[in-house]
């Protein structure tokens, strides 16, 4: 299971957020999975999932992110993780952050069902 976990992990990383690959979020995200992010109103659904990181992604002009799991615990057909979040942006810098999200199994793969996060200040 954790290395399902890990792999959906590097998929967010290398193609999501590397290649602005949006469309990778089908492989991250199950099909009714909801985004809370910092300020924001919550949103619903994989397709509007890929809006908000579309529109993310270019906004803050992010180059790569890491994805760190702190802890990671199964709670019956679900999992819950907590972890760390490094944004680097294409005109240098980063952003640090911490997320936790519930995983859930979707046609055979571990993918984020919820997904919460905020940034350091």
């Amino acid at each position: 299971m954790q290395s399902s976990i890990q792999q959906t992990n590097r998929t967010f990383e290398d193609e999501v957020a590397a290649k602005r690959n949006v469309e990778a979020l089908d492989k991250v995200y199950t099909r009714n999975a909801r985004i809370l992010p910092p300020g924001g109103e919550m949103v619903s659904g994989r397709g509007n999932i890929k809006q908000f990181w579309r529109g993310a992604i270019e906004s803050l002009n992010v180059s790569s992110a890491k994805l760190e799991t702190v802890t990671f615990e199964t709670a019956g057909d679900s999992g819950v993780e907590v972890g760390r979040a490094t944004l680097n942006f294409a005109a240098g810098g980063s952003a640090t952050g911490k997320y936790v999200v519930i995983w859930k199994q979707e046609d055979g793969a571990w993918k984020w069902d919820v997904d919460i996060w905020n940034m350091n200040a």
